[in-house]
């Protein structure tokens, strides 16, 4: 018959069996955590990765078959083109050195080719031509082909922009052109007597008036003051700097329209043109409404237009803002609210004095 076993060891040995498995499975416990958390953050840095990289590439559906081979890449250039998102605008703005990256990193394998869907006033000279030394840089890398299509304006930086384009094709009822470059506004108050602004409100008492002046193509420290006009010296010499923009704008557009620059010059000037005229002008190839010109597109292209179909980078998903990147289509900015006490601090809208390619009234974009 087998001794008795002692009551003392019996629970001593189970209690130490228990607390050296509680003790081991705790550490197994810790050291999967450790690893898990540190293959999580490793996770996480490639999602967040990930997550600003889909960002640039979400893609939203604008025309055709949804299934068809083929894939146009389509980039809106809409509103006022400025170069960077470093200043905001009231209203739609372009930004030209983000859609110049864009261009940039497409591969001749990505798409069948490029449309650019065209809505802009113009803007600055470096937006504009950001995009459309990136055109030239796209076609001679990929060999593939980039139509503008002119939805609604295309007007001088716009027209700066889809220079290159191997085909310019104009919706209905559109104005196209506007070659040339403003400078301004120069405020002038003339015979001014009297200050009257406070800590409230500002104000200028005058006897002869307040002139605006732009210059269409002009020495001091503080040229553009208000109070003192504007020397013949100082108007010279910005005039001679606006001439050189000017110039190097129509050279551009002559070189790759092939219009002669002193046509552009003398005939041509910086009006905006209806369609039909633009065509017999030569700044537009054809006129067709966008699903024709969608088609039109992809002949050029060299793929089926039955079986192509278009696509344009979209809003980033809500993954993607939850990890911190801006609601907005890379390219593009966030238009600002007039009733949430925020202003416009691009250049266009501050009054500063830029050389632009830019047509129409700048309140329109500005939200003045």
């Amino acid at each position: 018959m087998p001794a008795p076993q002692s009551s003392f060891k019996q629970p001593f040995a189970k209690g130490f069996g228990a607390g050296l498995g509680l003790t081991v499975g705790a550490g197994a416990v810790a050291l999967v955590l450790t690893v898990v958390s540190l293959l999580g953050m490793g996770l996480i840095g490639r999602t967040l990765g990930n997550v600003a990289t889909s960002a640039q590439n979400s893609m939203s559906h604008v025309w055709g078959p949804a299934n068809a081979s083929n894939t146009l890449l389509a980039i809106n250039i809409s509103g006022v083109i400025d170069n960077t998102g470093s200043a905001t605008l009231y209203s739609s703005a372009t930004y030209g050195y983000e859609i110049a990256d864009q261009l940039d990193a497409l591969k001749a394998d990505d798409y069948a080719g490029v449309v650019l869907l065209m809505d802009t006033p113009g803007g600055s000279i470096s937006g504009a031509r950001a995009i459309a030394d990136a055109i030239v840089r796209y076609q001679e890398r990929t060999g593939k082909k980039v139509v503008a299509y002119v939805q609604a304006m295309a007007a001088s930086g716009g027209m700066y922009a889809m220079a290159p384009a191997d085909l310019i094709i104009s919706d209905y009822g559109t104005l196209i052109g506007s070659i040339g470059v403003i400078m301004g506004p120069f405020e002038y108050y003339r015979d001014v007597t009297g200050l009257t602004g406070n800590i409230l409100t500002s104000g200028v008492i005058t006897t002869g008036g307040i002139t605006y002046e732009y210059l269409t193509q002009g020495t001091g420290k503080d040229f553009g003051n208000p109070f003192r006009e504007m020397s013949e010296q100082e108007r010279a010499t910005y005039t001679n700097g606006i001439a050189i923009e000017y110039q190097q704008f129509v050279d551009y557009v002559a070189q790759h329209r092939g219009i002669p620059a002193d046509r552009i010059v003398n005939e041509l000037g910086a009006y905006l043109f209806d369609p039909q005229t633009a065509i017999d002008k030569g700044l537009v190839d054809e006129i067709m409404g966008r699903p024709d010109g969608f088609l039109r597109a992809a002949e050029v292209s060299g793929v089926d237009p039955s079986d192509t179909k278009v696509v344009s980078p979209a809003m980033p998903s809500g993954l993607a803002q939850l990890f911190g990147v801006q609601a907005r289509v890379y390219g593009h900015n966030v238009p600002l609210s007039t009733v949430d006490g925020s202003t416009p601090t691009s250049s266009i809208c501050v009054g500063s004095p830029t050389v632009l390619a830019f047509a129409g009234d700048f309140t329109s974009v500005c939200g003045g």
